[in-house]
């Protein structure tokens, strides 16, 4: 596939999503035009209603120039140390990220390795990891934010530990059924070399679980940053996206709210693309074909 075909078909549907986008910004934000020019006691024409919908102060859709308007505002021209900048907050959601994370990897990982090896812990703990879940985090994270509170815990903690309860998930999920993945006929055959407990897992599972694994970082990496901006919501923390989304949705600024999501979108791309990159390294490390 060329790339010329790889691109058609993504530009193509930007541009449809653009031109739905500009749509129901017009659809939107129309009714307040037309309430203006009511209570003016005048009329509004078409051409006048769509180019005062796409450059209100405070729309209840923001259009898409108005959205990068402020991307470019807050990410380009103002300094990264400048607490107006994207930038800066985007570092400091991507602080408890990237702990969360790596916590919740961690904990997944030998969750999964405790899990295949050991019956009783399959059976009693298995069960209440996917029932954890069931838990919606916007019930959670204020419970977690104020009992560490009270700990005398906070700043970058709580919100990392609310990441590790999402990300932890998905890798212990994806690690059991990568660690169970070879099949019977070679774990005898390890057996049959007088393989040991440690050689299997090193030499057969923990290879074997490598596509299940990067699978699950990638989805983990994602939702762990979902984790950070929610942890940051119920303690009306004055950095960070969570901050931006909370201070927007109080001042009824949706452009800046509409730019905080854009940059978490992106941040999330970039996570998982350096994952991607993560996993490429070892595939070429262990042998794997391209």
């Amino acid at each position: 596939m060329t790339l010329r075909e790889k691109i058609i078909p993504v530009l193509t549907v930007l541009a449809a999503l653009l031109i739905l986008w500009y749509a129901a910004v017009v659809f939107l934000n129309a009714p307040f035009e037309r309430d203006t020019a009511a209570r003016a006691g005048t009329t509004i024409g078409f051409a006048d209603l769509v180019k005062n919908t796409m450059a209100q102060a405070r729309p209840v859709l923001p259009a898409p120039h108005q959205v990068m308007a402020e991307l470019w505002d807050t990410v380009v021209d103002k300094p990264v140390t400048s607490k107006r900048s994207l930038v800066y907050h985007a570092w400091i959601t991507l602080s408890a990220t990237l702990m969360g994370f790596g916590i919740g990897t961690v904990l997944g990982v030998l969750l999964a390795v405790g899990i295949v090896h050991n019956r009783a812990m399959d059976r009693s703990l298995m069960p209440w990891i996917i029932a954890s879940q069931t838990i919606p985090i916007l019930a959670i994270a204020p419970m977690i934010i104020v009992v560490l509170n009270a700990a005398g815990v906070s700043g970058l903690l709580p919100k990392a530990l609310i990441s590790t309860y999402l990300s932890f998930f998905p890798v212990a999920v994806g690690m059991v059924k990568g660690l169970r993945s070879p099949e019977q006929i070679q774990l005898d055959l390890m057996r049959t070399y007088h393989a040991s407990g440690a050689q299997i897992f090193w030499k057969l599972r923990w290879p074997s679980a490598m596509p299940y694994l990067f699978a699950s970082l990638k989805v983990a990496v994602a939702i762990s940053l979902v984790g950070a901006i929610v942890g940051e919501l119920p303690t009306g923390a004055v950095a960070g996206l969570g901050a931006r989304l909370l201070a927007g949705s109080y001042y009824g600024q949706t452009v800046q709210i509409w730019a905080a999501l854009f940059m978490a979108a992106g941040l999330a791309a970039l996570l998982v693309l350096l994952v991607g990159a993560l996993q490429s390294l070892v595939n070429a490390r262990m042998g794997a074909r391209p």
